[in-house]
């Protein structure tokens, strides 16, 4: 097993390579460069369960969490040989979206939906117990996504409120949570809202950066703050907008520069053109990708080292990008709603039926 740097490398001496779909259970990015011993892939690993999971943290190659469907979260420690069962008592009635993790210990989950059924819950003992932290109590809010700074920082989005996107903020690793004022936020567009789909809708990089997406509204925008969610910019995506299913479904950024957006219509069969765009300037300014994404994807992640190849994900298959985001290929037709890939190595991925994937060479 070689390490997934190299396998990178792996990766961009076959882009020029055919790719090789299958329907095989383990199928994936299949990447045969001339010379090389080994192939880079989905793995998929065994969940025991058929849940949707659109949450989703790698910590590392043998560490995940995943969180989905009917109050789900199951973490592995051993490279997705087995997976445990994690789940929060009595919390079958939650629909889990994200999931936030410091360590194989340390997790944050969010539950979506109007009023009391928007909740967050932590726990620091691997998911032996979990404490509430938060529990919606404005029937007008509806959260969507949260992401962390570091181990004590970190935003919850709610879609809008009075006519502004709403922030929660914690300074506590997640212990407790406050409404952020909404003065520095600008007024969101009418049908405006947030994505719940991966857990990646409202992304951070670095001490204070934060950029939040959109869809359903006349132009699908991405909003940025440097200063942990007081103060906000919007900026024009090139991503379609214009009804409620289309719009941008997910965010990444591997500095405070350089970020990606994937999205476009998640209902099944429509066209999604446009599908990416890319900024080089934090958001400021975005480009339509040269060579975007095929269809509708709701994930995205960079791969580690910081290296300018990205890879994003949806219902009907995984494509990679070398260049930062501008052009991307189809490398699996697999489907996954989120990809996420730890800092020092490891990705994943997983959505609808339970699936979870470990990206590997070999």
């Amino acid at each position: 097993m070689v390490s997934v740097g190299l396998a990178v490398l792996a990766m961009a001496a076959a882009l020029t390579a055919p790719a090789r779909a299958s329907g095989a259970p383990e199928a994936g990015i299949r990447a045969e460069p001339r010379g090389a011993a080994g192939r880079l892939g989905w793995s998929l690993t065994a969940t025991g369960t058929d849940v949707r999971f659109r949450g989703l943290a790698a910590v590392s190659r043998s560490t995940a969490w995943v969180a989905g469907a009917k109050g789900t979260v199951l973490r592995t420690g051993n490279g997705g040989r087995g997976w445990r069962d994690v789940s929060p008592p009595g919390a079958a009635g939650l629909e889990f979206r994200d999931i936030e993790a410091f360590d194989g210990r340390r997790a944050v989950v969010l539950a979506i939906g109007e009023g009391e059924a928007s909740r967050i819950l932590r726990t620091t003992d691997g998911g032996t117990t979990w404490t509430e932290s938060f529990r919606n109590t404005d029937p007008r809010a509806f959260y969507d996504c949260v992401t962390f700074f570091d181990g004590r920082n970190g935003l919850a989005l709610s879609d809008p409120v009075d006519g502004k996107f709403r922030i929660l903020s914690t300074a506590d690793a997640g212990r407790t949570w406050r409404v952020l004022p909404s003065a520095g936020m600008p007024a969101a567009l009418p049908g405006e809202a947030g994505f719940a789909a991966s857990g990646q809708c409202l992304v951070s990089s670095g001490p204070r950066d934060v950029w939040l997406a959109t869809g359903g509204g006349a132009t699908a925008r991405v909003l940025h703050s440097r200063d942990r969610g007081l103060n906000w910019t919007a900026a024009a995506s090139t991503v379609p907008a214009g009804d409620p299913a289309r719009g941008v479904f997910a965010l990444a950024f591997r500095d405070r520069r350089h970020g990606i957006a994937v999205g476009g219509d998640y209902r099944t069969g429509l066209p999604s053109p446009r599908a990416g765009a890319v900024t080089s300037d934090g958001g400021r300014a975005w480009r339509q990708s040269t060579v975007p994404p095929p269809a509708y994807r709701s994930g995205a992640a960079w791969l580690p080292y910081g290296s300018a190849a990205a890879l994003a994900v949806g219902p009907t298959g995984t494509d990679l990008t070398l260049d930062g985001g501008r052009t991307w290929r189809t490398v699996d037709t697999g489907s996954y709603d989120t990809v996420d890939c730890a800092p020092r190595g490891g990705c994943w991925a997983s959505g609808e039926k339970g699936r979870v994937a470990r990206l590997e060479a070999r």
